[in-house]
Formats: C-alpha cells, structure tokens, sequence
C-alpha cells in the first residue's frame, strides 16, 4: 500500500513541514559552523541566517528574543576573534574574482555593499581590484564574455545592434565614453 496516501479515503497527505529546533547557543554555534563550512560569508550575512533561524525557532518553541540576540552577538564576536569571519578578506576576494570576470568597480562596490562590507573596506577593496586590472580591461572581458560590439560572431550585425550593446555595457556599470570606446573598436 502506497505510505504516502491517508488511511481513510485514499486522499494524497500533505508533507509534515519540518520543525526548526529549539534555539540554544550550541545549536547556533554548529548552525554558524556548518554555514561557514559551505559559504564564505560576511559578519552582516551570517547574522542575518542566525536571526533567521532564531525567529523561525521562536515562533514555534516560544522563548525570550533578546536572550538569543545576545547569544548570536557574542557567537559572531567569538568566529571573528578566531578568524572564521574576516569582512577584508571575504572583500577582497569577492572584488578580485569579480573583476576578473569584467565587472565594472561600481557593480563590485554594490555587490559589497549588499553583503554588509563596511563603506571604507569596500573603497579599498575596489582600488586594490582596479590596480590589479584597469576598468578598461575589465569592459572588454565583459564585452567578450557577452559577445558584445566587435566580439560578436557574426560581425555583418554589429552596427544593427550597436544601441542594444550600449545599454547592455550601461547596465553593467561601465561609463558611457569607455562602452562607446569598446564597442566601437577593434577586438584585439
């Protein structure tokens, strides 16, 4: 007999919703340990999955919030002073890799922004990747990534596309002069 089907009337059953576990300081340190084995995350990212998980557990179990805020707060204090968060290298990491795919400084910046990097990290951060590769050579890997401008295969469409790849390297982030530029250059 099919198990997922109610004893009485044959109807489909509807799947139990798991239910979170009961907050505990412990289970918040093995939830932040387990997310930090998987994800390279900022103090901001991490606090907001803890909180998530705090709630959910507060809504079902009942419990005291301002008790387990204290227990996230001092949880993430203790990953930072051991060094399993660290806000500059998850920034400069995150600035490189994105720059080395073409991203413009000012798609890097918000990306950053969005994650909880402090204002002044992602300033540094962003010169550091703009030294490392200029944002002209960051719009023409974008340009040729999305086969844009003088990087398209079949080169008789160019100019009849030419406004699309404008907006398209405008809403990458790039400056209107260094998109004209690249679009209506030369590959090499």
């Amino acid at each position: 007999m099919d198990e997922s089907r109610d004893e009485v009337g044959g109807k489909p059953r509807e799947p139990r919703k798991k239910q979170p576990r009961k907050v505990s300081p412990r289970y918040l340190e093995n939830a932040a340990l387990h997310y930090l084995k998987r994800y390279s995350a900022t103090v901001s990212q991490l606090k907001r999955v803890l909180l998530r998980k705090v709630d959910r557990s507060l809504r079902v179990h009942g419990g005291e919030r301002t008790e387990a805020l204290g227990w996230v707060d001092a949880l993430v204090e203790k990953l930072v002073r051991n060094g399993l968060i660290n806000d500059q290298a998850y920034a400069e990491t995150k600035a490189h890799s994105l720059r080395a795919s073409g991203r413009s400084a000012r798609v890097i910046a918000q990306k950053l922004k969005l994650k909880g990097v402090s204002t002044e990290v992602v300033a540094q951060k962003v010169a550091q990747a703009t030294a490392e590769v200029s944002e002209d050579a960051a719009a023409r890997i974008w340009a040729r990534k999305k086969r844009l401008g003088p990087f398209r295969r079949d080169p008789s469409t160019r100019k009849d596309n030419r406004q699309r790849d404008l907006a398209a390297m405008a809403r990458a982030g790039f400056p209107f002069a260094m998109a004209k530029k690249i679009i209506d250059g030369a590959a090499d």
